[in-house]
C-alpha cells in the first residue's frame, strides 16, 4: 500500500477545516488549532485514520468482499468514478439510492432490470416495439443508468461503504449503521464522527484533498482485490503458485557447503605439495 506522508496531506490542503462557528463538537478530537477563524485539522490523526482505513480496505479486497465508494458532491463525483472504475470497484456518484441496503430485494430487481434492458437494446430486441415505445424505454434506461451505473455488477449488499462526506451522505451512513455494515468516512470539522467505524479526519471540500484520499483508499482496496484474484487463479489451477523462499535458501546452503568442502580439499592438497 502507498505511504501517504504528512507532507502530502499538507500540500493537498487536508488540514483545512470549516469556519470555527460551523464546527461539530464531537469533531473536537481531530482539531489541532484555530487560525483566522478556521479550524485546523491535526494531520497526525488524519494520517493515522487514513492508514487504518487503507489497511481495512486492503483486507476486504483480499477477501474478495464488495465495497461501494460514495461521492455525490460535485468535488468528489469525477474523482470517485475515475478511481473506482480503474480499480473495478463499485461506486455511487449521482445520488444515494434510498433503501439500497435496507431494501436490497427491490434494489437487486432494478439492477437486473438495467442489465436486461441494456442487453436487449444491444442485441436489437427493442426493434420489435414501435418507435415511441423504444424512445420511452430509452428514457427509462437513461434514468436508471444515471443512478445504477456504478453498481451493476453487485449481486449482494456491500461489505462496507467508503463515504467522502459523512455529513452530506448521512442517509447512507444511517442505513449502513442499521444493517451493521462498517463505514469508512472522510470526516470534516463540521461532521459528527460518531458511528463511523474508520474515520479519516480531513478536508472533504477541496478537490486536492478529496483526490489524494480517495485515490489512496481505492488503491489499497485494488491491491487487496489483486491478491484475491491471484489466489483464486491458483486455486483454479490457472497460475502456478509462487516458489517459497525456504527451498531456495536450502539450495544456497547446499551449494555453500559443497564449496566449503572443495575449499578444504584444495587447502589440504596445497599443504601436502609443500611438504
Amino acid at each position: 500500500m502507498k505511504n501517504i506522508t504528512l507532507e502530502q496531506l499538507l500540500e493537498a490542503g487536508c488540514h483545512f477545516g470549516h469556519k470555527s462557528e460551523r464546527w461539530h463538537p464531537k469533531a473536537a478530537e481531530f482539531i489541532w488549532a484555530e487560525k483566522d477563524g478556521i479550524h485546523i485539522i491535526d494531520l497526525a490523526k488524519s494520517k493515522a485514520g487514513l492508514d487504518a482505513a487503507m489497511t481495512y480496505l486492503y483486507e476486504l479486497g483480499s477477501l474478495g468482499s464488495t465495497v461501494i465508494f460514495i461521492g455525490t458532491k460535485r468535488q468528489a463525483q469525477g474523482v470517485v468514478k475515475q478511481a473506482a472504475t480503474a480499480a473495478g470497484a463499485s461506486y455511487l456518484i449521482n445520488r444515494w439510492i434510498g433503501g439500497f441496503m435496507t431494501n436490497w430485494d427491490g434494489i437487486s430487481k432494478n439492477i437486473k432490470k438495467v442489465n436486461t434492458m441494456t442487453a436487449d437494446q444491444a442485441t436489437g430486441e427493442w426493434k420489435k416495439f414501435p418507435k415511441h415505445e423504444q424512445m420511452a424505454m430509452a428514457r427509462d434506461l437513461r434514468r436508471l443508468m444515471a443512478d445504477y451505473e456504478g453498481v451493476l455488477t453487485l449481486t449482494k449488499p456491500p461489505a462496507a461503504l467508503v463515504v467522502v462526506d459523512v455529513r452530506k451522505e448521512q442517509i447512507s451512513v444511517k442505513e449502513a449503521q442499521r444493517m451493521g455494515i462498517p463505514v469508512v468516512g472522510i470526516v470534516d470539522t463540521n461532521a459528527n464522527p460518531t458511528g463511523i467505524d474508520y474515520p479519516v479526519p480531513a478536508n472533504d471540500d477541496a478537490v486536492g484533498s478529496v483526490e489524494l484520499l480517495v485515490n489512496a483508499l481505492v488503491e489499497a482496496y485494488r491491491e487487496g482485490l489483486e491478491v484475491a484474484q491471484k489466489e483464486a487463479a491458483i486455486t483454479a489451477g490457472k497460475v502456478a503458485p509462487e516458489v517459497k523462499v525456504e527451498p531456495a535458501i536450502q539450495n544456497i546452503n547446499a551449494v555453500a557447503k559443497a564449496a566449503k568442502k572443495e575449499e578444504v580439499k584444495l587447502v589440504k592438497k596445497v599443504t601436502r605439495s609443500k611438504k
